[in-house]
């Protein structure tokens, strides 16, 4: 890996720290793919404090009483260890499983079953902890990362599949139909 030298003549404005190791070019990029069954939910975020696990978990389940859900943090300092929490074993389990593959500091995962994230979104961006959120989705999700002789960065998301075209009026009005048939609208 080739380090950057700030203490450059054509840059006088710019001044490295003393172990000179300011930028490093190219970072390893790959892709971790959130590894669940189909009927499961996810939200995928970042925070910034132990704290997190705790405060998530009371947040979900003052959201959705009898929610069932497994939540895992990445630690970045310390031990860095991976966090958990959750009301079903196997979720908290298969959380804890795709986060450490994850191994991105301050990332958190959630996983629910029989919920939506739409009825937990909310409650979980209010977590003072919580930094923001990547995305909420039901689809296959492939986490792009950049890794670095410090640690792991979450740089986005592939969420879902590629856009196949764009809505007919027929298909507005199967999605408005179908919003009404799930109890999201009114009839």
């Amino acid at each position: 890996m080739e380090i950057v030298n700030l203490n450059n003549p054509d840059q006088p404005g710019l001044i490295a720290p003393a172990n000179e190791k300011v930028l490093q070019k190219d970072p390893g990029i790959f892709t971790v793919k959130i590894q669940k069954p189909d009927e499961l939910n996810l939200i995928l975020g970042q925070s910034h404090f132990i704290k997190t696990v705790e405060d998530l978990h009371e947040a979900l389940v003052n959201a959705v009483p009898g929610i069932q859900f497994g939540l895992a943090f990445c630690e970045s300092s310390g031990p860095c260890l991976v966090r958990a929490s959750g009301t079903d074993p196997e979720l908290v389990a298969l959380a804890k499983t795709n986060t450490y593959a994850l191994g991105a500091g301050h990332c958190f995962l959630i996983l629910l079953k029989g919920a939506y994230p739409v009825n937990v979104l909310n409650a979980v961006k209010a977590v003072p902890e919580v930094c923001g959120i990547y995305c909420a989705s039901a689809n296959p999700v492939e986490v792009i990362l950049a890794e670095t002789e410090q640690g792991r960065g979450i740089l986005g998301v592939i969420d879902g599949l590629k856009s196949q075209g764009i809505e007919t009026e027929k298909d507005v009005g199967e999605r408005k139909e179908f919003l009404r048939k799930i109890g999201y609208k009114l009839s």
